[in-house]
């Protein structure tokens, strides 16, 4: 084994035990289900096959399909769903390739194996990305196909081998199956194939494979929903819910306005990538590109430029406490800034004599660790934390009495959201629930509640079931009811 292939397999351990063991102080400290979506994209996964109706419709639309797909190889595992470890195992090896990708990406463009350790540990250390590590959301899933795709066209740019050409076209259906930035970067990766490739015949094999994951999508919208574009316009889009945000008077700052917009951008990107890292990152930019890496730079600035985008034209709004509204919301978007501010800052070891790059590396890890330890709490964990509080008391006080009084078979009607982690942490398998995806079924029981088969009905004060039940004769009795501050009051019913 040459001393390349060591130094991979060192770091793959190292970065895997960082995550491991920083995922396991969230998981036991039951951080790792404080964001609502991590919860829905556990549970989404589940029913993929713990359903009524498994099958691909059970995906849904919107979120795209690549993160829960592979959060259900591991939920199919009663204990591992009904715990929540199995959304976080695939998390914390997402974030270990993250990071072994961007070594291998910097070692590739910096040849030095100082400045490409310096670029993973300034990834890998940041409080941010170590607690997304152990929930499961998909920055880290992200991260790691789009650190694959830079690692493999650099590959390609070197060797033009069909397999590297290969390799980025898997990396960017992996990216285009876990975020719309996916989608984005498709036609500049293209071009830079196309500008790089002496067989032009690639470029064009790479675009018609790149193309596969959009059109699946496009594919399975049209097949479920009658319209291959309802993930964008359909009622649980971003796009309504803009619009519902703006109708309950909430604020979109940089909604029209492209200096707004980058604004409240790059202020995120403050809190979550940290001053420190984007000052080094900043003036490792001009290292990086006197070392001709305007590639890295370029592909790793288009999530930033994507979401600017998309705060100004499409109503994705981002809050940082010191703007207004004064809080925090979707702090998590500008996590994709953290590739391209540690990759920047590697490029300051190559700066240094070649005898003197340990040391520089070394040091400069120590100082981001050591100023980022100054801020050691996630601001990512923060808004989690203050925007659960409501729906993790009510889930698990609903959930608790379920467990005692639920008996396995008797069956459960209730709304797929949030409530799906009552079911969870109760110990109730999804298939014995009946829920909005559950197709004809759904729609004839919703219509007259009064001849719903199911012993239990559980509802969110003003979901569809709730409404339902209250505009209906029915044949079920409150027995339980719960009511925290902040959120909206739980029910459960009984069949008499």
């Amino acid at each position: 084994m040459d001393s390349s292939a060591i130094s991979t397999a060192a770091i793959f351990l190292l970065l895997g035990a960082l995550g491991s063991s920083a995922a396991w102080w969230v998981f036991f400290h039951g951080y790792s289900f404080y964001y609502g979506d991590a919860e829905a994209h556990l549970n989404i996964a589940r029913r993929i096959f713990d359903s009524r109706t498994p099958g691909p419709e059970q995906i849904g639309t919107v979120w795209l399909p690549l993160p829960h797909i592979l959060l259900a190889l591991f939920t199919r595992v009663d204990a591992l769903w009904f715990s929540g470890l199995a959304g976080v195992i695939p998390s914390v090896a997402c974030f270990t390739l993250a990071g072994t990708f961007l070594f291998l990406a910097a070692h590739r463009v910096y040849g030095s194996t100082a400045a490409a350790v310096t670029v993973a540990l300034l990834f890998t250390l940041n409080p941010n990305m170590l607690y997304l590590a152990a929930t499961p959301m998909t920055e880290p899933v992200m991260a790691a196909a789009l650190a694959a795709l830079l690692w493999a066209t650099l590959w390609f740019r070197d060797s033009q081998s069909l397999w590297a050409l290969l390799a980025a076209a898997a990396a960017c259906n992996a990216a285009s199956l876990t975020r719309y930035e996916g989608w984005f970067v498709i036609p500049f990766v293209a071009l830079y194939i196309w500008i790089v490739a002496r067989n032009k015949t690639h470029a064009f094999l790479f675009g018609i494979l790149a193309m596969l994951g959009p059109c699946a999508w496009l594919a399975h919208n049209l097949f479920y929903y009658n319209n291959a574009l309802e993930f964008y316009n359909g009622p649980y889009s971003a796009q309504a819910i803009f619009q519902r945000q703006l109708s309950q008077g909430m604020p979109q700052p940089g909604t029209k306005s492209w200096t707004l917009a980058a604004f409240y951008y790059w202020s995120a990107a403050r809190h979550v990538v940290g001053d420190p890292l984007l000052i080094l990152g900043s003036i490792g930019l001009v290292a990086a590109l006197w070392r001709r890496a305007w590639w890295a730079v370029a592909l790793l600035c288009l999530p930033a430029i994507f979401y600017i985008w998309s705060m100004h034209s499409s109503g994705t709004p981002i809050f940082v406490p010191e703007l207004e509204p004064f809080t925090r919301y979707n702090t998590r978007y500008a996590l994709l800034v953290l590739p391209l501010a540690a990759f920047a800052a590697g490029a300051l070891v190559v700066l240094f004599p070649e005898s003197f790059r340990s040391k520089a590396a070394i040091g400069l890890t120590l100082v981001g660790a050591i100023l980022l330890a100054a801020r050691p709490v996630s601001i990512c964990w923060e808004e989690a934390e203050a925007g659960s509080a409501g729906r993790r008391a009510y889930t698990q006080e609903a959930a608790a009495f379920l467990k005692d009084q639920y008996k396995h078979g008797a069956g459960i009607v209730f709304w797929f959201g949030d409530l799906a982690g009552i079911l969870r942490q109760a110990g109730i398998p999804i298939r014995e629930g009946l829920y909005q995806d559950n197709g004809s079924v759904w729609k004839e029981a919703l219509a007259q509640p009064v001849k719903f088969k199911e012993e239990w009905v559980l509802t969110l004060a003003g979901d569809p079931v709730s409404e339902a039940l209250q505009h209906n004769d029915s044949a079920y009795q409150l027995v339980h009811r719960v009511e925290k501050k902040g959120a909206p009051a739980v029910e459960i019913f009984r069949r008499h």
